[in-house]
C-alpha cells in the first residue's frame, strides 16, 4: 500500500478553511490551474526531533508562498496565522511526527479563458510521511546525475523566483530524461549554458576548500535549504561564493558536488554524466555540512532554534 493509499483511509487535508477527509479533497476538471499551471506552492519538512515534531523554517516558506502569489495577482485570502494553524492542525489530526508539508494555492473553477478573471483562489495544506527524496543510500553514497538537454527558463520569460506549479514541467522533463538514461537526477543549465539547478534542488560545488553556488541571476530558485547550507558553512569557517556563474565544465573538475533542497535535504553527487566527481564518494566538506544540517533539523544542537515551529 502506498503512502497516499494509507492516508486516504483516515487522513485529512485542510482545504479553503476547513478540514476534510483526504478522499474528499477534490477539484473540478475545468479548474483554471489544471489547464494553465496557475498555481503556487511550497515544500516544507517537519522533523521528529528530540524536542518533539518541529517544522523547519516555516516562516521563511510562508514568506515565499505569499511572494510567489504576487506576479500572478493571486490573493491567498488567508492570513499567515490561519495557514500556520491549518498546518499545525493537519500534522496533529494526521498524527504525523515527521512529514512533508505541501501548501498550494491555485486559480480554481469558474471560467477557462487564459485570464483567470473571476476564478477563485483555492488554498490547500496537505502533509504525509516522506523519507529521503533520493533514497537513504544516496545521502551516504551520493548519486549519479545527468546534465539535461532541456534548459532552464530565464527570469526574463517567467518569474523564476516564484515557486509556480506550471514551471515544474521543465523539472519533470529534465528529471525523467535523466532517469531514462540510468541517472538518479538531472542538472539543468540556463539559457547561457551555465549551471542553474536541479529539477527540485540547488547545486553546490566545492573546490580547494571553498564553496560555490550559482547566484540568483542564474535563473535559480532562492532555496531555503540553500540559504541554510550557506549559513552553516559560513559558521564553520568556509568561504562561500553564492553569487557566481558555474560553467558546465567546472562540474567535471569539482572536488565535490552536492544538492540541497527541502525534499533532497543535502545529497552528495558522485558522478556527472560519465565523469566521476572527486574520489566517487561523499566528500569531506559535503559530509561535514550534511552532518551539521541533520544535527540542526533533528535538534541535536541549540543552534537556530528560531528556525523551528514546534507542533
Amino acid at each position: 500500500m502506498t503512502v497516499f493509499e494509507e492516508m486516504a483511509e483516515n487522513g485529512v487535508i485542510w482545504q479553503n478553511g476547513e478540514f476534510i477527509d483526504w478522499a474528499d479533497a477534490t477539484t473540478h476538471v475545468l479548474t483554471h490551474g489544471l489547464h494553465y499551471g496557475t498555481g503556487i506552492f511550497e515544500g516544507v519538512r517537519a522533523y521528529d526531533t528530540e524536542r518533539g515534531t518541529a517544522i523547519f523554517r516555516w516562516e521563511e516558506h510562508l514568506d515565499r508562498f505569499y511572494q510567489s502569489a504576487k506576479p500572478y495577482d493571486m490573493e491567498i485570502g488567508h492570513s499567515r496565522e490561519e495557514l500556520t494553524e491549518a498546518t499545525l492542525g493537519t500534522l496533529r489530526r494526521n498524527d504525523l511526527e515527521s512529514a512533508y508539508i505541501r501548501p498550494i494555492a491555485y486559480y480554481g473553477y469558474h471560467s477557462l479563458g487564459v485570464s483567470p478573471g473571476d476564478c477563485p483562489t483555492d488554498v490547500v495544506v496537505a502533509a504525509w510521511p516522506w523519507g529521503a527524496y533520493l533514497g537513504e543510500e544516496a545521502l551516504e553514497n551520493g548519486i549519479k546525475v545527468k546534465v539535461s538537454s532541456w534548459r532552464k527558463h530565464a527570469s526574463s520569460q517567467v518569474p523564476t523566483n516564484a515557486k509556480t506549479t506550471g514551471l515544474y514541467v521543465n523539472s519533470l522533463l529534465a528529471g525523467e530524461e535523466a532517469r531514462r538514461n540510468g541517472f538518479a537526477e538531472a542538472i539543468v543549465l540556463n539559457k547561457e549554458g551555465n549551471v542553474a539547478e536541479g529539477p527540485g534542488e540547488n547545486v553546490f560545488l566545492v573546490r580547494d576548500g571553498e564553496i560555490f553556488t550559482p547566484g540568483l541571476s542564474e535563473s535559480i530558485l532562492d532555496g531555503i535549504t540553500r540559504n541554510t547550507v550557506i549559513a552553516l558553512a559560513e559558521e564553520r569557517g568556509y568561504e562561500v561564493h553564492d553569487d557566481v556563474s558555474i560553467s558546465r565544465g567546472e562540474l567535471n573538475t569539482a572536488d565535490e558536488l552536492f544538492f540541497s533542497g527541502s525534499a533532497a535535504e543535502v545529497t552528495p553527487i558522485r558522478q556527472v554524466d560519465n565523469v566521476t566527481i572527486g574520489n566517487g564518494s561523499r566528500g569531506p566538506v559535503t559530509e561535514e555540512l550534511q552532518g551539521a544540517f541533520f544535527d540542526l533539523v533533528e535538534r541535536r544542537t541549540d543552534e537556530h532554534d528560531d528556525w523551528f515551529t514546534y507542533v
